[in-house]
This record gives structure tokens, sequence and C-alpha cells, in this order.
């Protein structure tokens, strides 16, 4: 007969220590009395799930042009020189510098998959979708580049060439 506490969750699990501020606390508090549910159930809220986002979709901004936005991803910032620009919460517009070619992203995800961890599934799930979209667009020739204008809010500073991006995007 094993003694102690019921484990709370059936998943694998394990402790942690983590330091938050008080509104958060109170915000977690009204979620659920205990933190770890209430942490649990918010980030199962947040995260996208059937119903809600795509880990990749399509939007459209103008008639007959869209942009990819992404979920939230891990990995994807490890590429050293892609942007993920929050326009919403979780819901990220991707970037690349002026001349980097399309495929390069293509190139860099598909190395990113081949070190995932078994347990990485939602940064399996996103990378394989974005991987995809970004093939078959490509291979259908409905994938190109156009500027995107980033304004420097940092007084006595200029955006610097590494600075400016480029949008990945259906054609106009």
């Amino acid at each position: 007969m094993k003694k102690g506490r019921p484990p709370k969750f059936q998943e694998p699990h394990r402790p942690i220590t983590v330091t938050l501020p008080e509104k958060t606390l109170a915000q977690l508090a009204a979620i659920n009395p205990d933190r770890a549910q209430a942490i649990v159930k918010a980030t199962n809220a947040a995260l996208p799930v059937e119903g809600k986002h795509k880990p990749v979709e399509l939007v459209e901004v103008i008639p007959g042009l869209s942009v990819i936005l992404i979920g939230a991803s891990q990995h994807l910032p490890k590429i050293k020189w892609l942007r993920l620009v929050e326009l919403a919460p979780l819901r990220f517009l991707l970037t690349i510098p002026s001349g980097t070619a399309i495929d390069s992203l293509e190139i860099a995800i598909i190395d990113l998959l081949q070190n995932l961890e078994p347990h990485e599934e939602w940064e399996k799930c996103i990378l394989e979708e974005l991987r995809n979209l970004i093939r078959g667009l490509r291979l259908g020739g409905k994938l190109s580049k156009a500027e995107l204008l980033l304004v420097d809010t940092i007084p006595n500073r200029n955006v610097s060439r590494r600075s400016r991006a480029r949008v990945i995007g259906v054609p106009r």
C-alpha cells in the first residue's frame, strides 16, 4: 500500500520552484486554489487546441494575400536569423532578413525536426505543419516575400540593416 497523497496528474510530472508576481498568484488562485492545477488549467486554455487557433495557419490580410501565423514554439527561435513577431497572444508572424532565401527557412526547420526529443509533440506538430505549408506553397509557386516596415522606438538609435526583415506570405 502506497503512503502519502495521491498524484495530482496522471501523466509524467515533476516538482518545480517558480517565483511569480503577487498579481499573477492572485489570478491563479481565481482559476484554482491549487497552484499546480491553476497553472495547468491556464496553460491548457492559453495554448491552441482544436476549435481555437491552429499551430500554423494562413491569415488573409487583404483579398488574395495571406501571411503565415504560428503558435508558440521553443525551437523556432533557435534559428538565429528568424524573428518571431507576436501579433496577438501566442500568435507569431515570421520574418526573415532581406536576401534570405525561402528554402533556407525550410532547411532550418528540417534541421530542428531532426533534433527534437520524443516528448516534444507540440514542437513536432508546429514544425512539421510549418515545413509542409512552406514546401507546398513554394512548390506551387505561391510563396513570396514582401518588405515589412520596422520602426525603431528607442531614441538616438538607427535601425540597422540586420534589423530589417521580410514577411513570408502569399504573392499579391
